[in-house]
């Protein structure tokens, strides 16, 4: 079943001049050692002229490793420094990388994803060339429900052939980062490759927790290793690894045959089964996602920051990194904004004094200022803090007290 969403219109990254070669605002220049930077041609209604993608966001786990959270919705549904879902980081890049054919698979819990969909991503008639559509499985029937991630783009491959696009990008929705994807793309159509998988440099100290890519200079991939306990280093890079990040492009055409060989053989997954398969039978590539360059990103921001949410240590770090003057990564990026929580308008600040009897909403800011104790009806207090608040300042969650003042 499939549930259409309209995207918003009123942003556009790329310049809208017709017939017109263009790149993102405030980008660098393109990186080194073979990288391509995509030109993109824009037309006046903001459609682009050039590789058409279509985009699976797979939005339908479960999310065991997070629970009591997840006991209700799914990880990507789960809440974002407030103002966001998980899954708002994913579909913000799709839009700001101008990819506009994008299907979002469901299948746990799925009601708070449908409802945030259709309340914040424009639930209305999808117009031609920039659509949203929700998709279920289609139920208890002998095709049943997703099996897995393969299995689920497997069973909707017919709105890749609607689509006919030059590519097929297969993304996660339960990471927090940016990401430019068409950079991504020009990579994967410059080493003519049948698959790309985007991939992180981590600490090889810290690389157990994932999926590690061995690879060559090139980029060419060699193998896989699924959290090993001695993780392969990258090439001229011995204390780091690399991270498979869950987001991948294939050829169409190489996408239905692997897929359609998986199924034969019982095989649903793409990172167990799919893509260990492919690379000694097809050009399988990773992308490094460290030399994605995005406009808008200040100085003290880690670079290449991305973090996958999926414990509670995880979910609650990356939170803290939100925090202070010079947080790691900063949501109030208005060149590569996130949706749908940034609106246009410029968000209160305060840098000195106490904030009283208030309620703050999304994007204020504080520096040097306290929260001051606030009565409920009980008259116990609700806030306690004597500390900077705001966007740099610990959660209001972090900062209350029950009612009972226990």
């Amino acid at each position: 079943m499939q549930i259409p969403l309209t995207f918003p219109r009123d942003v556009g990254i790329f310049s809208a001049d017709k017939n017109v070669a263009s790149e993102p605002r405030g980008a660098a220049p393109a990186a080194q050692g073979g990288e391509v930077r995509v030109a993109l041609l824009v037309s006046e209604e903001n459609a682009v002229v050039g590789p058409r993608v279509t985009a699976f966001v797979m939005a339908g786990g479960e999310g065991t490793r997070l629970r009591p959270f997840t006991r209700d919705c799914p990880k990507p549904a789960l809440p974002f420094a407030r103002r966001y879902r998980i899954i708002d980081f994913v579909l913000s890049n799709l839009y700001n990388s101008m990819i506009r054919s994008v299907y979002v698979l469901l299948q746990y819990r799925p009601e708070s994803l449908l409802k945030h969909l259709a309340e914040n991503w424009g639930f209305a008639r999808s117009a031609p060339g920039e659509l949203l559509e929700a998709v279920l499985p289609r139920g208890d029937g002998p095709r049943g429900g997703f099996k897995g991630t393969a299995d689920a783009v497997r069973q909707n491959l017919h709105l890749v052939e609607a689509g006919r696009p030059d590519a097929v990008a297969v993304f996660a929705a339960d990471h927090v980062y940016r990401m430019d994807v068409r950079q991504m793309l020009a990579f994967h159509e410059a080493r003519a490759a049948d698959a790309t998988v985007a991939a992180v440099p981590v600490p090889v100290g810290e690389a157990s927790a994932f999926g590690v890519i061995c690879a060559d200079t090139a980029g060419r991939i060699l193998g896989f290793q699924e959290k090993p306990d001695a993780p392969a280093p990258m090439p001229g890079k011995p204390g780091y690894a690399f991270a498979s990040m869950g987001n991948y492009l294939f050829r169409p055409e190489v996408l239905r045959e692997v897929l359609e060989a998986a199924a034969a053989r019982g095989e649903y997954d793409f990172g167990q089964h799919v893509l260990p398969r492919m690379i000694g039978t097809h050009r399988v590539y990773a992308y490094d996602f460290s030399r994605n360059l995005i406009p808008g990103v200040k100085p003290h921001e880690e670079r290449a920051y991305w973090r996958d949410v999926g414990t509670v240590e995880a979910y609650r770090s990356a939170h803290r990194d939100l925090r202070g003057p010079q947080p790691r990564f900063s949501l109030d990026n208005a060149e590569w904004p996130i949706y749908p929580g940034e609106r246009p308008g410029t968000a209160a600040a305060r840098r000195r004094g106490v904030i009283s009897r208030a309620v703050r909403g999304a994007g204020v800011g504080a520096q040097g200022a306290a929260l001051r104790p606030r009565r409920g009806r009980s008259g116990a207090p609700v806030y306690m803090a004597a500390q900077p608040v705001g966007r740099d300042a610990p959660s209001v969650a972090e900062q209350a007290r029950e009612v009972s003042g226990n």
